[in-house]
C-alpha cells in the first residue's frame, strides 16, 4: 500500500517546522552545545504536538479511508455525540446541563482537531472530574449505612434508555439505586455460595475439594449485609481512584477516536502506549486466559474466544459476555466498568498457572464469577482438525472439518497455514471414503486473505474467488489458478452470526459457483467485508516535529471485499441457503448493528463458470429440513430460550428489592439449566483424525467429540447430506 498522500501532507502541514528546525538548529549549538537538539527543537516548535498528530490524522483519514468523509462541522457533530457516549455512556456523572455547556463544541471538534486545541476534551475532562469528587463522597457516606432490602426501588439497567439526570438530586437518586443493586446482589451471591445454591455439577464438584480442605464459618443475615457493603464500597473506592487519576492519553483516545470512529467502526487510533498491545499474534503463543475483547462504550465486552486456551478449555466464557470486574487469586476484584481496554487487559493477564477470577455479565442480564486459571494457549487446538462422521440412521460416512480461524506465519515461509492444513485434512478424508465434506467456519472471525483464496480454490479447477476495491477506486480479482480441484464431492459450509472476514469470502463463492450448499444459524454472517491496515504515525511527519515522537499508529480501512456476482460481503454478509435455529438470536449483533458502518456497496460482477459436476436442489433440501427442524427438541429448545432471553432483555426496569432480586437470579438459573443441551447423540458416531500423544490430548479429542455430540447442527447437517446423496 502506498501511503504518498499522507506523506505528501503530513509534509506539507509542517513546512513551517521544517524551516524553523534550520534557523534553532544553528542557533542553540552556538547557545549551548551540551542540549539536545531536538529537546530544544520541541520547545520551540511553532506547532503543539496535538496539532501536528491532528493534522496527520486528519490527512490520513481524508485521503486513505475507503470511505471518502471530510471533517467539517457535519462530521464534527456526529464525533460529538460519539465523545459524549465515550465520556459517560451509562449517564452516570454528567447532568443536562453540563451536556448543555458542552453542545457549544459540537460544531468545533474539526477545527480542534487541526489547530490541537482540545478545548471540548479538557472543558468535559473539567467537568467529570467536579462530578466525579461529588459522587465519591456520597458513595462513601452511603455506603457506610446499612442498606433497605425491603424498600420498593426501580431501577433502568439499559443505559440507552437512560436520561441525563436535570439536577445533582437526581443524580445521586440514581446512584442510590444503583448502589443498592450492587450490594443486595453481592449479598445475594455471598448467601448462595455460603449455601451452595445454584451450582453446576463441576462447580459442586469443586466446592466438595474445597471443603474438604477448609470450612468456613457461616456468617449471619446481618454480618453478610455489612460484608457485602465493605466489598462493594471496596470496589466503588478503586473506581474512584482510578477515574482521578484519568490520564491525558486517555482522554485524547476519547477525543480522537470520537472523529475515527464515524468512518467506520474498524478505524481506530491508537496511542503509543496501545499500539504495543493491540497486535496479538494468533499464531503465537501467549500467557493469559485466551480471549479477545473489544471496548464498547463503557463495557470490555468479549469478542470470541481463541480456541485451545484456558477460556476455551474452561467453557464458561462466552463471546458477547461483559467483563464488569477482575479479581487475582483471593484479591478484591478490580471494577473494569470505564476502564479502557489497555488497562484492562493488563489486569486480565498474567503468568501461566496464577488465576483470575472474572465477573462477567451475560447478554440475558444475569451475573456470573468465573475463576480462569491462567495458561499458555495450546497452539495445536487452534488449528485445523477433522473426523469422520457417521449416523446410526443414515448411510455413509461425512467429513467434518473445523477452521477455527485463517492462520498463516508471515514470518516464516515453511510455517503452517489453515489453506495447506485444511488440504491434507481433505486428503485424509477420502482416503476414508467419506461421501461429503462439512466446512465448519462458525465462530470463525477470519484472518489471512491468502487463505480464503486458496482454500475456496481447494473445491473448484479455476476461476475468480473475491474482488478486492481500494479507497483510491482500483479494484484487484483474487483467483484460483492452480487448475485442480483437490475434492470434488458435496460440501456443506457451517456458518453462523460470527462468522465474519475471510469465511465469508469462502462461504460467498463457494455459494455463488454453486459448488457448495452454505447452511447457517440465523439470517446471515456478521458482515465485515472490509480491510484494515496499520500505519505507523511517526514514518509521516517531518524530521523536525519528530521530537514529539511517539505518535502512535492508525488502523484505517483501506479496501472492501466484493463477491465475484459484484455485491458486498460488507453489511448484509452473507445469507445462508438453508437457515437453523440461532441461539444468539436474542442478540443485536454483527456489522449492521455497529455505529457507521460502511453500507452494503456493489459493482460489476466478474466472468466464472458454476460448477457442473452436479447440482443441489435447493428447494427440496430446505422444505425437508423445515420439517425435521419443527419436530425437533433440541432446537425447541434453542428457540424457546431465544424468545425467554428476548423479553428478558426488554424488561430492562428492575425492582431491587431482595426478594425480587433472588427470585430474578433464581429464574435466571433455572431456564439456563433447562435450555441446555446436556444428553449426546448416541446415533452419531465420531471419530476424530488427531494425534492422542497424552491425557491432555485424550481430554481435548473427548471434548472435541462430544461437542459434534451435543450439537444439533451436525445432526441436522447428516440428514441434509442424506438428502444431497439421494438426488
Amino acid at each position: 500500500m502506498k501511503f504518498k498522500a499522507l506523506l505528501v501532507l503530513a509534509v506539507f502541514s509542517l513546512q513551517v517546522v521544517a524551516q524553523e528546525k534550520s534557523t534553532l538548529m544553528s542557533s542553540e549549538k552556538s547557545k549551548d552545545k551540551k542540549k539536545s537538539s531536538l529537546s530544544l527543537i520541541s520547545s520551540r516548535l511553532p506547532y503543539s504536538k496535538e496539532q501536528v498528530l491532528g493534522n496527520i490524522l486528519k490527512g490520513a483519514l481524508e485521503n486513505m479511508h475507503f470511505v471518502k468523509k471530510r471533517i467539517n462541522d457535519d462530521l464534527s457533530e456526529d464525533a460529538f455525540k460519539l465523545f459524549i457516549e465515550r465520556i459517560d455512556y451509562g449517564k452516570q456523572f454528567l447532568l443536562k446541563g453540563d451536556i448543555d455547556e458542552l453542545d457549544k463544541y459540537e460544531e468545533e471538534m474539526d477545527d480542534q482537531l487541526k489547530n490541537g486545541e482540545l478545548v471540548l476534551m479538557n472543558k468535559a475532562q473539567d467537568i467529570l472530574n467536579k462530578r466525579i469528587k461529588m459522587l465519591e463522597k456520597y458513595v462513601e457516606d452511603l455506603l457506610k449505612k446499612p442498606t433497605n432490602f425491603k424498600a420498593k426501588d426501580i431501577f433502568e439497567t439499559d443505559a440507552k434508555k437512560r436520561k441525563f439526570a436535570k439536577s445533582e438530586k437526581e443524580l445521586k437518586e440514581r446512584w442510590r439505586k444503583m448502589l443498592k443493586m450492587d450490594v443486595i446482589g453481592q449479598f445475594v451471591d455471598m448467601k448462595d455460595e455460603q449455601e451452595g445454591k445454584h451450582q453446576t455439577d463441576e462447580m459442586k464438584k469443586k466446592a466438595a475439594k474445597k471443603k474438604k480442605k477448609k470450612s468456613k464459618k457461616k456468617m449471619s443475615d446481618k454480618e453478610l449485609e455489612v460484608k457485602a457493603r465493605e466489598k462493594v464500597a471496596k470496589r466503588y473506592k478503586k473506581i474512584f481512584k482510578r477515574l482521578t487519576e484519568n490520564r491525558k492519553n486517555d482522554n485524547l483516545d476519547k477525543f480522537y477516536n470520537s472523529l475515527a470512529k464515524v468512518y467506520d467502526p474498524h478505524t481506530q487510533y491508537l496511542i503509543p502506549e496501545e499500539k504495543e498491545d493491540f497486535d496479538i499474534d494468533m499464531s503465537g503463543k501467549l500467557e493469559g486466559i485466551g480471549a479477545l475483547l473489544r471496548e464498547e462504550n463503557s463495557y470490555i465486552k468479549v469478542e470470541r474466544i481463541i480456541p485451545g486456551s484456558a477460556s476455551w478449555r474452561g467453557k464458561e466464557l462466552k463471546a458477547e459476555d461483559i467483563i464488569l470486574a477482575v479479581g487475582q487469586d483471593d484479591d478484591e476484584p478490580v471494577d473494569i466498568v470505564d476502564m479502557n481496554l489497555r488497562d484492562a487487559v493488563k489486569l486480565i493477564r498474567g503468568k501461566k498457572g496464577t488465576t483470575v477470577k472474572l465477573t462477567v455479565k451475560r447478554p440475558d442480564g444475569s451475573t456470573k464469577i468465573i475463576p480462569i486459571v491462567r495458561d499458555e494457549v495450546v497452539i495445536e487446538e487452534s488449528y485445523v482438525k477433522s473426523s469422520v462422521l457417521e449416523h446410526k440412521k443414515l448411510k455413509g460416512k461425512i467429513g467434518y472439518i473445523h477452521v477455527p480461524k485463517f492462520y498463516r506465519d508471515f514470518n516464516d515461509s515453511n510455517g503452517r497455514n489453515c489453506s495447506d492444513d485444511v488440504k491434507k485434512e481433505l486428503e485424509k478424508l477420502k482416503k476414508k471414503k467419506v461421501k461429503g465434506v462439512i466446512l465448519d467456519l462458525r465462530n470463525n472471525g477470519g484472518g489471512a486473505l491468502e487463505d480464503a483464496r486458496l482454500m475456496s480454490g481447494l473445491f473448484i479447477k479455476s476461476g475468480p474467488i473475491v474482488q478486492v476495491k481500494a479507497s483510491t477506486g482500483a479494484k484487484d480479482v483474487l483467483a484460483d489458478d492452480d487448475g485442480k480441484v483437490i475434492y470434488k464431492d458435496p460440501v456443506v459450509v457451517l456458518v453462523n452470526r460470527f462468522s465474519a472476514s475471510a469465511s465469508e469470502i469462502v462461504a460467498a463463492a463457494l455459494q455463488d459457483y454453486g459448488r457448495a450448499i452454505v447452511v447457517g444459524t440465523g439470517e446471515q454472517t456478521h458482515g465485515k467485508g472490509t480491510v484494515q491496515a496499520v500505519v505507523g504515525l511517526d514514518t509521516y511527519v517531518s524530521p523536525m516535529a519528530k521530537a514529539y515522537a511517539p505518535f502512535g499508529a492508525l488502523k484505517i480501512t483501506i479496501q472492501m471485499f466484493y463477491r465475484i456476482t459484484g455485491g458486498s460481503t460488507q453489511f448484509k454478509g452473507v445469507e445462508p441457503d438453508i437457515k437453523l435455529p440461532d441461539e444468539y438470536g436474542y442478540m443485536d449483533s454483527g456489522e449492521r448493528s455497529l455505529d457507521f458502518a460502511i453500507p452494503y456497496g456493489q459493482i460489476e460482477k466478474v466472468p466464472f463458470k458454476p460448477w457442473k459436476e452436479f447440482s443441489y436442489n435447493l428447494k427440496k433440501l430446505r422444505a425437508n429440513s423445515e420439517v425435521r427442524v419443527r419436530k425437533s427438541k433440541e432446537f425447541k429448545k434453542i428457540k424457546d430460550s431465544v424468545e425467554w432471553y428476548k423479553k428478558r432483555k426488554d424488561k430492562s426496569k428492575r425492582n431491587i428489592t431482595l426478594k425480587d432480586i433472588i427470585k430474578y437470579k433464581d429464574e435466571a438459573f433455572k431456564k439456563s439449566e433447562e435450555f441446555k443441551i446436556k444428553e449426546l447423540n448416541k446415533d452419531l458416531k465420531v471419530s476424530a483424525n488427531q494425534k492422542v500423544r497424552d491425557d491432555v490430548d485424550k481430554e481435548n479429542v473427548k471434548e472435541f467429540v462430544e461437542k459434534l455430540q451435543k450439537d444439533p447442527v451436525i445432526d441436522e447437517v447428516m440428514y441434509i447430506f442424506r438428502d444431497i446423496l439421494k438426488s
